[in-house]
């Protein structure tokens, strides 16, 4: 896999990346400079991922890009993670607190690459990107984030349930709180 050494010290706070129907990729400033922490992280995120492209060989248009590609940015990102992910044949496999170093590996964490993928999708198709050619929605790219969250949660011993909503009864009336009784009048 190349390295991208350009991207690590990239860095445009005010710059993003706008797409053109023929796939060309240009410059623009936001118009306005209060954004939200969400949109900050977003445009960084968009910036990142052109920078990819460009530095890809051979270089890459947004229109050419495919799942596999954004695997391979995912793949690459891994090495600037932060997270243990423990390997089948260490001892610590499974437990959630290792009692000591070892040697595994840096990930980027699974939360960390879905919220990624996200704020990826959002800013393809808040830049001219069409729906149906997303990228980031590709089928691939949903299944490496489930091998990614099934391997790293069995490397910490931690099963991963997805959080159930809690739906009301449609047989159950409402209950409204009683309003205390008012209070005695001095008369």
């Amino acid at each position: 896999m190349d390295s991208f050494p350009e991207m690590d010290s990239f860095n445009l706070e005010n710059a993003s990346l706008n797409v053109s129907n023929n796939g060309a990729t240009s410059l623009a400033t936001p118009s306005s400079s209060t954004s939200s922490r969400y949109e900050n992280q977003k445009r960084r995120d968009w910036n990142t991922f052109g920078q990819y492209l460009k530095n890809h060989r051979p270089p890459l248009s947004l229109s050419m890009c495919s799942g596999a590609h954004v695997l391979e940015f995912l793949r690459y990102l891994d090495q600037f993670g932060k997270t243990k992910v423990h390997t089948f044949n260490c001892p610590f496999y499974g437990l959630p607190n290792p009692p000591a170093p070892c040697p595994c590996p840096l990930r980027q964490a699974w939360g960390s690459l879905d919220a990624l993928i996200g704020r990826l999708r959002a800013a393809f198709e808040e830049n001219g990107g069409k729906p149906e050619a997303n990228p980031f929605g590709t089928r691939a790219v949903r299944l490496y984030l489930r091998e990614v969250r099934d391997l790293q949660s069995k490397a910490r011993g931690i099963s991963y349930e997805k959080k159930k909503r809690k739906r009301p009864l449609a047989n159950q009336t409402p209950t409204f709180p009683v309003p205390p009784p008012p209070p005695p009048s001095a008369s």
